[in-house]
Protein backbone atom coordinates (compact mmCIF):
# COMPACT_ATOMS: atom_id res chain seq x y z
CA UNK A 1 0.00 0.00 0.00
CA UNK A 2 1.15 3.47 -0.69
CA UNK A 3 -0.04 5.08 1.99
CA UNK A 4 2.13 7.13 3.74
CA UNK A 5 2.48 6.56 8.01
CA UNK A 6 3.43 9.80 9.09
CA UNK A 7 3.34 13.90 7.84
CA UNK A 8 6.93 14.17 8.32
CA UNK A 9 9.44 13.09 11.37
CA UNK A 10 7.76 13.48 14.32
CA UNK A 11 9.13 15.27 17.28
CA UNK A 12 8.40 14.02 20.50
CA UNK A 13 6.35 16.76 21.83
CA UNK A 14 4.48 17.53 18.68
CA UNK A 15 1.40 16.18 16.93
CA UNK A 16 2.29 12.87 15.09
CA UNK A 17 -0.12 12.14 12.21
CA UNK A 18 -0.32 8.53 11.46
CA UNK A 19 -3.25 6.70 9.42
CA UNK A 20 -5.57 5.16 11.66
CA UNK A 21 -5.65 0.72 12.25
CA UNK A 22 -7.22 0.05 15.20
CA UNK A 23 -10.93 0.86 15.73
CA UNK A 24 -10.26 2.14 19.44
CA UNK A 25 -8.59 5.07 17.54
CA UNK A 26 -11.49 5.67 15.55
CA UNK A 27 -14.17 5.87 18.67
CA UNK A 28 -11.50 8.10 20.25
CA UNK A 29 -11.68 10.32 16.96
CA UNK A 30 -15.62 10.21 16.94
CA UNK A 31 -14.91 12.13 20.59
CA UNK A 32 -13.07 14.52 19.83
CA UNK A 33 -15.48 15.48 16.85
CA UNK A 34 -18.36 15.43 19.62
CA UNK A 35 -16.18 17.63 21.78
CA UNK A 36 -16.00 20.57 18.95
CA UNK A 37 -19.18 19.98 16.51
CA UNK A 38 -21.53 18.96 19.33
CA UNK A 39 -20.13 21.04 22.28
CA UNK A 40 -18.20 23.61 20.74
CA UNK A 41 -19.89 24.59 17.64
CA UNK A 42 -23.61 23.15 18.03
CA UNK A 43 -22.88 22.44 14.29
CA UNK A 44 -26.57 21.49 13.32
CA UNK A 45 -25.49 19.26 10.49
CA UNK A 46 -22.94 17.31 12.05
CA UNK A 47 -25.84 17.01 15.23
CA UNK A 48 -28.38 15.60 12.96
CA UNK A 49 -26.25 13.13 11.88
CA UNK A 50 -24.99 11.79 15.31
CA UNK A 51 -28.60 12.38 17.17
CA UNK A 52 -27.27 10.08 19.97
CA UNK A 53 -23.97 11.91 20.44
CA UNK A 54 -24.32 12.98 24.20
CA UNK A 55 -26.97 9.99 25.55
CA UNK A 56 -24.92 7.74 27.54
CA UNK A 57 -25.64 3.35 27.21
CA UNK A 58 -25.16 1.26 24.35
CA UNK A 59 -27.70 3.21 22.02
CA UNK A 60 -26.38 6.62 22.68
CA UNK A 61 -23.05 8.05 22.27
CA UNK A 62 -21.79 4.18 21.60
CA UNK A 63 -24.12 3.63 18.44
CA UNK A 64 -23.10 7.23 16.97
CA UNK A 65 -19.38 6.09 17.40
CA UNK A 66 -20.11 2.47 15.80
CA UNK A 67 -21.24 4.24 12.79
CA UNK A 68 -18.04 5.65 12.34
CA UNK A 69 -16.20 2.73 12.90
CA UNK A 70 -17.89 0.41 10.72
CA UNK A 71 -17.88 3.50 7.91
CA UNK A 72 -13.70 2.86 8.44
CA UNK A 73 -14.44 -1.09 8.21
CA UNK A 74 -15.72 -0.87 4.99
CA UNK A 75 -12.36 1.19 3.19
CA UNK A 76 -12.27 -0.14 -0.55
CA UNK A 77 -8.66 0.46 -2.45
CA UNK A 78 -7.87 1.87 -6.11
CA UNK A 79 -6.20 0.16 -8.85
CA UNK A 80 -2.78 1.18 -7.61
CA UNK A 81 -3.51 -0.31 -3.80
CA UNK A 82 -4.03 2.96 -2.16
CA UNK A 83 -6.87 3.62 0.24
CA UNK A 84 -9.63 4.91 -1.23
CA UNK A 85 -10.51 6.50 1.91
CA UNK A 86 -7.83 7.59 4.79
CA UNK A 87 -8.56 8.18 8.49
CA UNK A 88 -5.74 10.13 10.20
CA UNK A 89 -5.18 10.51 13.70
CA UNK A 90 -3.46 13.33 15.13
CA UNK A 91 -1.79 12.92 18.40
CA UNK A 92 0.02 14.47 21.26
CA UNK A 93 2.26 13.28 24.50
CA UNK A 94 -0.12 12.05 26.95
CA UNK A 95 0.65 10.71 31.13
CA UNK A 96 0.96 7.15 29.97
CA UNK A 97 0.40 6.78 26.31
CA UNK A 98 -0.49 9.23 23.25
CA UNK A 99 -3.67 10.66 23.38
CA UNK A 100 -5.96 11.57 19.99
CA UNK A 101 -6.21 15.04 19.87
CA UNK A 102 -8.06 15.36 16.07
CA UNK A 103 -8.96 13.34 13.11
CA UNK A 104 -9.23 13.99 9.81
CA UNK A 105 -11.26 11.67 7.09
CA UNK A 106 -9.63 12.46 3.08
CA UNK A 107 -11.42 10.16 0.17
CA UNK A 108 -10.50 10.00 -3.51
CA UNK A 109 -13.69 10.15 -5.52
CA UNK A 110 -13.31 9.17 -9.35
CA UNK A 111 -16.76 8.32 -11.91
CA UNK A 112 -14.16 5.56 -13.29
CA UNK A 113 -13.84 2.03 -12.04
CA UNK A 114 -10.54 1.60 -9.56
CA UNK A 115 -9.51 5.72 -9.38
CA UNK A 116 -11.55 6.12 -6.24
CA UNK A 117 -15.10 5.97 -4.70
CA UNK A 118 -17.99 6.78 -7.26
CA UNK A 119 -20.47 8.92 -5.80
CA UNK A 120 -24.11 7.90 -6.09
CA UNK A 121 -26.65 9.50 -7.93
CA UNK A 122 -28.09 10.56 -4.50
CA UNK A 123 -26.01 11.46 -2.06
CA UNK A 124 -27.88 11.00 0.76
CA UNK A 125 -28.38 7.29 -0.16
CA UNK A 126 -25.32 5.91 1.93
CA UNK A 127 -26.82 7.81 5.06
CA UNK A 128 -29.07 5.25 6.28
CA UNK A 129 -31.70 8.06 7.27
CA UNK A 130 -34.03 5.01 7.80
CA UNK A 131 -32.62 3.62 10.56
CA UNK A 132 -30.82 6.58 11.81
CA UNK A 133 -34.66 8.13 12.02
CA UNK A 134 -37.41 5.01 11.94
CA UNK A 135 -41.09 5.92 11.25
CA UNK A 136 -39.66 9.66 10.63
CA UNK A 137 -40.55 10.79 7.50
CA UNK A 138 -40.36 14.15 7.78
CA UNK A 139 -36.60 14.38 9.42
CA UNK A 140 -35.65 11.83 6.82
CA UNK A 141 -36.79 14.00 3.83
CA UNK A 142 -35.13 17.22 5.54
CA UNK A 143 -31.74 15.59 5.41
CA UNK A 144 -32.23 14.31 2.09
CA UNK A 145 -32.75 17.57 1.06
CA UNK A 146 -29.46 19.40 2.98
CA UNK A 147 -26.96 17.02 1.90
CA UNK A 148 -28.47 17.01 -1.67
CA UNK A 149 -27.56 20.51 -1.14
CA UNK A 150 -24.48 20.12 0.63
CA UNK A 151 -22.89 17.58 -1.51
CA UNK A 152 -24.03 18.71 -5.05
CA UNK A 153 -20.93 21.10 -5.97
CA UNK A 154 -18.92 18.17 -5.25
CA UNK A 155 -20.68 15.83 -7.11
CA UNK A 156 -20.76 18.25 -10.10
CA UNK A 157 -16.49 18.83 -9.72
CA UNK A 158 -16.02 14.51 -9.29
CA UNK A 159 -18.12 14.39 -12.74
CA UNK A 160 -16.15 17.14 -14.36
CA UNK A 161 -13.03 15.33 -13.65
CA UNK A 162 -13.78 12.25 -15.59
CA UNK A 163 -12.44 13.00 -18.81
CA UNK A 164 -9.21 14.62 -17.17
CA UNK A 165 -5.73 12.84 -16.29
CA UNK A 166 -5.78 11.49 -13.57
CA UNK A 167 -9.48 11.25 -13.35
CA UNK A 168 -9.88 11.57 -9.61
CA UNK A 169 -10.01 13.85 -7.03
CA UNK A 170 -8.76 14.16 -3.12
CA UNK A 171 -11.82 15.25 -1.16
CA UNK A 172 -11.54 16.24 2.72
CA UNK A 173 -14.36 14.89 4.15
CA UNK A 174 -13.68 15.35 7.73
CA UNK A 175 -11.54 17.45 9.86
CA UNK A 176 -11.86 18.33 13.34
CA UNK A 177 -9.92 18.90 16.76
CA UNK A 178 -10.90 18.64 20.29
CA UNK A 179 -11.32 21.95 21.49
CA UNK A 180 -8.80 21.12 24.61
CA UNK A 181 -6.15 21.06 21.79
CA UNK A 182 -7.02 23.49 19.72
CA UNK A 183 -4.39 26.32 18.09
CA UNK A 184 -1.61 23.60 18.12
CA UNK A 185 -1.28 24.00 14.68
CA UNK A 186 -2.99 20.31 14.40
CA UNK A 187 -5.43 21.11 11.80
CA UNK A 188 -3.24 22.08 9.44
CA UNK A 189 -1.11 19.20 9.70
CA UNK A 190 -4.07 16.76 9.16
CA UNK A 191 -4.80 18.99 6.01
CA UNK A 192 -1.26 19.09 5.09
CA UNK A 193 -0.74 15.31 5.08
CA UNK A 194 -3.69 14.98 2.93
CA UNK A 195 -2.32 17.80 0.32
CA UNK A 196 0.82 15.34 0.09
CA UNK A 197 -0.78 12.38 -0.34
CA UNK A 198 -3.21 14.09 -3.08
CA UNK A 199 0.40 14.91 -4.59
CA UNK A 200 1.73 11.68 -4.21
CA UNK A 201 -0.99 9.77 -6.37
CA UNK A 202 -0.34 11.66 -9.86
CA UNK A 203 -0.97 15.31 -8.49
CA UNK A 204 -4.89 15.48 -7.57
CA UNK A 205 -7.09 17.99 -6.80
CA UNK A 206 -8.01 18.53 -3.46
CA UNK A 207 -11.44 19.88 -2.56
CA UNK A 208 -13.31 20.40 0.52
CA UNK A 209 -16.39 21.80 1.71
CA UNK A 210 -15.32 24.76 4.96
CA UNK A 211 -16.65 25.75 7.41
CA UNK A 212 -16.29 29.20 9.08
CA UNK A 213 -13.80 27.86 11.65
CA UNK A 214 -12.10 25.45 9.14
CA UNK A 215 -11.87 27.97 5.82
CA UNK A 216 -8.80 30.13 7.57
CA UNK A 217 -6.61 27.05 7.54
CA UNK A 218 -7.32 25.71 4.44
CA UNK A 219 -6.93 29.22 2.56
CA UNK A 220 -3.59 29.21 4.30
CA UNK A 221 -2.90 25.71 3.02
CA UNK A 222 -3.45 26.46 -0.81
CA UNK A 223 -7.64 26.28 -0.78
CA UNK A 224 -9.41 28.89 -2.86
CA UNK A 225 -13.14 29.71 -2.40
CA UNK A 226 -15.49 28.74 -5.31
CA UNK A 227 -18.37 31.37 -4.83
CA UNK A 228 -20.47 31.64 -1.75
CA UNK A 229 -21.41 30.20 0.91
CA UNK A 230 -23.62 27.12 -0.25
CA UNK A 231 -27.41 27.31 -0.40
CA UNK A 232 -29.43 24.81 0.95
CA UNK A 233 -32.49 23.87 -1.06
CA UNK A 234 -34.77 22.98 1.59
CA UNK A 235 -38.82 22.80 1.86
CA UNK A 236 -40.59 26.10 3.51
CA UNK A 237 -41.27 24.37 6.81
CA UNK A 238 -37.52 23.72 6.87
CA UNK A 239 -36.22 26.72 6.36
CA UNK A 240 -36.39 28.50 9.87
CA UNK A 241 -33.69 25.67 11.35
CA UNK A 242 -30.51 26.59 11.67
CA UNK A 243 -27.72 25.58 9.43
CA UNK A 244 -24.38 26.29 9.16
CA UNK A 245 -22.36 28.21 6.49
CA UNK A 246 -20.15 25.97 4.43
CA UNK A 247 -18.00 27.15 1.58
CA UNK A 248 -16.71 24.72 -1.23
CA UNK A 249 -12.90 25.12 -1.90
CA UNK A 250 -10.69 23.84 -3.98
CA UNK A 251 -6.55 23.77 -4.38
CA UNK A 252 -6.77 23.89 -8.33
CA UNK A 253 -4.75 20.90 -9.93
CA UNK A 254 -1.21 20.09 -8.18
CA UNK A 255 1.86 20.36 -9.52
Amino acid sequence: MGDQSTLTNPTEGGPWIEVIDQPEDIIAGFDCAANAFGKQTCDAIWIAMNPEWDKDGPDGRARAAGRMVEQWRRITYNKDGDANTIFLKATLPGKDRRVVAGIAMWTQFSMVEGCGVQPPDDPSEPLGLEKLYPNDETEQRYLRQLFRSFMKRRGEVIREKEASQPPSLMHLELCVVDPAYQRKGIASKLVQWGLDEARRRGGLEATTEASSMGRHVYKRLGFQPEGSDLEYQVDDEFKSRERPPNLFMRTGVGP
